[in-house]
């Protein structure tokens, strides 16, 4: 098993941070976005929009998130439990910068793939919406920590799943899973995170942002947009993509406003 050495000598398993690393920063990342909740001035919705719309309360977000981490850490426990013999052997080669990006877009795109079919069908299968997916759905005015809110079952369809395929077929290690799941919770966390700032690099580089993701959980764009979390190229071969524009309201904030064609039908 390999590991890593904290600062003061403490030694922790790759397998362990892999399995937590991701749970810390949803929380971290989650709480300086809740710090620059009020500036209204990069807000996609009001806040009082987001505690009148919303059909849950935070307390019941955070509870489900954390059964929802509660959940993929005991996966990813089982998970690295029974590969941990042949990453074990993979990782006592060096692995290149090439190898390793390979795996981690490949990681993407199997993550990506996954989640598109499997949340356009919770879509389009009334019983999976209705019982199941309608929860995430609650959240009409989508916020950071509640990036996770899902139901359980969703969650471990959608989310852990999804991740241990990404993981298996891309034949990361688990240190470099350590950084892949990290990763992949910070962009999810700030698409939900209901503000648009100046210089945000996921905005630069990913046209799945937030404001892409804040038209899904509109009622006019809930047959759209269904990618998630790192690309858009599903949405777009398969004719779910809603273009948008991102207006500044005279009263403050932005608004991402679909193309009128779009709205209408």
């Amino acid at each position: 098993m390999l590991a890593m050495e904290m600062m003061n000598g403490v030694t922790v398993s790759d397998e362990m941070l892999g399995t937590f690393a991701p749970i810390i920063v949803y929380w971290i990342y989650s709480g300086i976005y809740i710090l620059l909740g009020s500036l209204d001035d990069y807000r996609l919705h009001t806040r009082k929009d987001e505690d009148e719309k919303n059909l849950v309360s935070k307390r019941d977000v955070v509870k489900g998130v954390l059964l929802q981490q509660a959940v993929q850490a005991v996966v990813a426990t089982l998970l690295f439990a029974v590969t941990g013999s042949d990453s074990d052997s993979a990782q006592a080669q060096q692995t290149s910068f090439i190898v390793l990006g390979r795996q981690l877009l490949v990681g993407m795109m199997v993550l990506d793939t996954w989640q598109y079919f499997m949340h356009r069908y919770m879509h389009q299968n009334k019983f999976l919406y209705k019982h199941i997916h309608s929860q995430h759905h609650r959240l009409v005015v989508p916020y950071a920590f509640g990036a996770l809110y899902n139901h359980p079952l969703e969650g471990l369809l959608l989310d852990t799943i999804g991740g241990a395929l990404a993981f298996l077929v891309s034949g990361m290690s688990p240190r470099a899973s350590i950084f892949f799941f990290s990763f992949a919770t910070l962009k999810t966390v700030d698409d939900h995170c209901g503000l648009w700032l100046p210089g945000n690099l996921f905005h630069v580089f990913f046209r799945n942002n937030s404001a892409y993701h804040d038209i899904h959980h509109q009622l006019y764009g809930n047959k759209y947009n269904f990618s998630q979390p790192f690309f858009v190229m599903w949405d777009r071969i398969l004719g779910t993509y809603m273009p948008y524009s991102l207006e500044k309201k005279s009263s403050g904030g932005f608004e991402a406003r679909p193309s009128k064609e779009y709205k209408e039908n």
